[in-house]
């Protein structure tokens, strides 16, 4: 706060700080209070709402331990997530490295760029994209037909489909973290641990790794926050058999038409969410003032 004042002055600090409270207020605090209060109440007509039978209660919650095909979607999504969390962190690794540490000055600018240039088009229409790719006559089957590496087209849509999916969609929100984290590493580091014969795996594992692991948690936190939270990907690339837990939340809140139920299944993810962020803290040793750089 004093590095805020002494840079923009009082009055502009105060009026900065008032403006993110304000919309930290208006657009997380009070929505998730609203939402904490819909799940704890029933789910009753219009003319019922007041009344007596308008109790709270954690009876919402209980609905999701009491069905066995929500719980099963509900630990599938979980597990999904994670993968795609590390799926997304292997594939970025090795970009963000090049990136930060073997990529020339004047180079790196353009291939970021190119990275960011895809992601200037809608996630639904991007979405589409990889639907048209992974459709059973798309270009990925007659490519692997033609390749002779398959006989038949195959039917992508449903897990993999959606893992695919996930990882491209938000490969993003973990390369930007790692670079950002990789890019302060003193590049000596490296050149002395290779002129002492480190191999390229010590190296990482010793050095490169320790050093981006605010990265690191960062890039998994987001990660794994989006794919639990999507539901685009999963509705456009999934099947019956890899409903997300984001799919049921949106049927009881605009199919079913019982908020208050929806309110708690999206609460149960929201707490889920907020164990994962302080796991991944506790797991590479960051705090909060970590994270933010």
């Amino acid at each position: 706060m004093q590095d805020l004042v002494r840079r923009l002055g009082l009055p502009l600090t105060v009026l900065v700080v008032a403006t993110v409270g304000l919309w930290l207020i208006v657009m997380v605090v009070l929505p998730q209070l609203l939402m904490i209060d819909y799940s704890l109440r029933p789910n009753l007509p219009p003319s019922r709402i007041g009344g007596p039978d308008d109790v709270r209660s954690l009876a919402n919650y209980g609905v999701l331990w009491g069905n066995e095909i929500h719980r099963v979607i509900f630990a599938k999504t979980i597990w999904a997530s994670s993968l795609v969390t590390l799926a997304t962190f292997v594939v970025c690794y090795p970009v963000a490295y090049y990136l930060a540490k073997v990529a020339e000055p004047k180079r790196a600018p353009i291939l970021v760029l190119m990275l960011v240039i895809p992601f200037w088009i809608n996630e639904i229409l991007r979405t589409f994209a990889w639907y048209i790719v992974l459709a059973l006559n798309g270009p990925l089957n007659q490519l692997l037909i033609a390749l002779g590496l398959m006989a038949e087209p195959v039917r992508w849509y449903g897990d993999a489909g959606v893992m695919v999916g996930m990882v491209y969609a938000y490969i993003l929100f973990m390369v930007f973290p790692l670079y950002n984290a990789m890019e302060s590493l003193d590049r000596n580091q490296i050149e002395a641990a290779r002129d002492l014969g480190a191999s390229w795996l010590r190296i990482h594992r010793r050095i490169v790794i320790p050093h981006a692991k605010p990265g690191i948690a960062t890039g998994c936190i987001m990660t794994f926050m989006l794919a639990a939270g999507s539901y685009a990907v999963p509705a456009l690339l999934g099947s019956p058999q890899s409903r997300w837990f984001t799919q049921i939340i949106y049927n009881w809140f605009f199919e079913g038409g019982n908020w208050n139920l929806g309110a708690a299944y999206a609460f149960i993810l929201l707490l889920l969410c907020v164990v994962f962020i302080v796991l991944m803290m506790r797991l590479f040793r960051v705090g909060l003032e970590d994270i933010a750089k």
